[in-house]
């Protein structure tokens, strides 16, 4: 395990509040130089703590208000590659997340409305091997880093 202090933390904490923040704005936050900054970054991504920067998109803004997660039972004898390829084939699923238990597999989906949830889960329901559903829809959300 690399070596990670609190000042890296701190480093990730800011770039999980805003991926553009510039090294220079960082350095005066953590009282390091902008090319210290700068060489803890790319340490983070060389070693594989940092795997990328994304932007936060406003779904709703684009017609896609609607989030869900859909709980997946399959047959006892579905391989886990499997699940995902059932799941992952279908446009409106954005994350899997193949769980131990009962469910086999936990899928968070975005859509118009309720009549595409509809058509979604019925979607999933005769994907492969899936023998049940049980579908949450999102009220609200809150995410640890998010602005």
């Amino acid at each position: 395990m690399p070596e990670i202090d609190a000042i890296d933390h701190r480093l990730l904490d800011l770039l999980q509040e805003d991926g553009r923040r510039t090294y220079s704005d960082m350095a005066g936050i953590v009282g390091l130089s902008v090319a210290a900054v700068k060489r803890r970054v790319d340490r983070l991504q060389a070693i594989g703590v940092i795997t990328g920067f994304t932007a936060q998109i406003d779904h709703a803004k684009l017609g896609w208000g609607v989030e869900a997660f859909t709980e997946l039972r399959y047959a006892g004898t579905t391989r886990v590659p499997d699940i995902v390829a059932t799941a992952s084939t279908v446009p409106e699923v954005q994350s899997i997340f193949t769980i131990a238990g009962d469910p086999d597999a936990l899928v968070r989906v975005r859509v118009r409305d309720v009549a595409h949830l509809q058509e979604v889960i019925d979607t999933l329901r005769t994907a492969g091997t899936v023998t049940g559903t049980k579908t949450l829809l999102v009220l609200g959300a809150w995410n640890r880093g998010a602005s």
